[in-house]
């Protein structure tokens, strides 16, 4: 990392930071996807693309032909590379894992709880179920992406993400040891301490949203469609949290956006769409979060370097620069025929990227 200005994390201006990667996004389909993919290509070299569609990236072939479409919607001379996963159903097959790992595109496959969120009604009941396909993964190396929370109705909202530590994810890392496991989008200190004290195969993404706003930002004024996720936020303890997992420079920790675009009439209904679109700023919202831990060195490791070293990725070449310049977001951006409202629509985000 390169950082211009007054000596101290605190006062830099400018950073030059190897090209990020975000380990965690959804770029969707049709006329979002041509919309949303530019934003994401101008900030990182590289994209694990979610698969729930519908339908479904459920096979190999599947995910060829979403990546072609991806590609497809870059903008001239862009250079992108989506990472492309598989969604897990219990009828997944073991083969499908062998052409996965053949493939050389398909990096790791997403394991959803039926219900838990957008396009999860094939998801998965009963993760024991999976279990065949699991070894066949860790076998052939190829990583297990978890949403994880239990949806038992049974269990409050707020804490169905710790519940499935203990419930699905304690057992699933015992079973299989050598099974690489990224625990995405973490909301709670649980799941921080959790991811610490587990082995070396066991990884996090933390998303910029759940670093700046805690559950208080749902109803700030009123109801708050557009900062609904699931995972929900959490109390600001949680949030504290994860900023200091982020910050902390340990590796097991690395950015993933959960960047999730829904068309403005479907997170504003009677039954709003979960997801918060974070893609058009997501590297200058992650470096207010380190300027404000005082952490602006950490965060190319963060950034740039955990993410590939877990996937057993090269580290990208380029670089990219951020200065400390504020800039206003748009209040709505146009995706075909529907309106997205991003995360800070009509308000500043305090760095800027340099073209």
């Amino acid at each position: 990392m390169v950082a211009d200005g007054p000596r101290g994390p605190a006062q830099t201006k400018r950073l030059t930071l190897i090209r990020p990667d975000d380990w965690h996004v959804h770029l969707r389909d049709g006329a979002i996807l041509a919309q949303v993919v530019p934003d994401t290509a101008r900030r990182f070299a590289r994209a694990i693309v979610m698969p729930n569609l519908d339908p479904p990236v459920c096979r190999v072939a599947d995910a060829l032909a979403y990546r072609a479409r991806i590609l497809a919607a870059l903008p001239a001379g862009a250079r992108f590379e989506p990472l492309m996963t598989l969604y897990l159903t219990e009828t997944t097959q073991a083969s499908e894992v062998v052409q996965a790992h053949a493939s050389g595109a398909v990096r790791a496959i997403k394991y959803y709880p039926a219900g838990a969120t957008t396009n999860a009604a094939h998801a998965v009941r009963d993760l024991r179920r999976c279990y065949p396909v699991l070894a066949a993964m860790e076998r052939y190396d190829l990583p297990l992406l978890l949403h994880g929370e239990v949806t038992d109705p049974s269990v409050d909202v707020f804490d169905r993400e710790a519940v499935f530590l203990e419930r699905h994810l304690l057992p699933l890392t015992q079973a299989f040891p050598g099974l690489r496991v990224v625990l995405e989008h973490i909301t709670t200190r649980a799941s921080v301490e959790f991811v610490n004290a587990g082995p070396s195969t066991l990884a996090a993404t933390i998303t910029a949203h759940h670093l700046l706003l805690d559950r208080n930002a749902l109803f700030d004024g009123g109801l708050r469609p557009h900062h609904y996720c699931l995972p929900l936020l959490k109390r600001a303890d949680h949030r504290a949290a994860l900023v200091a997992a982020a910050t902390s420079g340990s590796p097991k920790f690395f950015l993933g956006t959960d960047s999730a675009p829904h068309p403005r009439h479907a997170k504003e209904s009677s039954c709003g769409c979960a997801g918060i679109y974070t893609a058009h700023a997501a590297l200058e919202l992650y470096a207010e979060v380190f300027e404000e831990a005082h952490a602006l060195d950490r965060l190319e490791k963060f950034a740039s370097y955990n993410g590939p070293d877990f996937y057993r990725l090269p580290r990208n070449q380029g670089h990219i620069t951020l200065v400390k310049e504020p800039w206003r977001v748009a209040s709505t951006i146009s995706a075909g025929g529907d309106v997205l409202v991003p995360l800070r629509a009509g308000e500043d985000v305090g760095w800027r990227l340099v073209e």
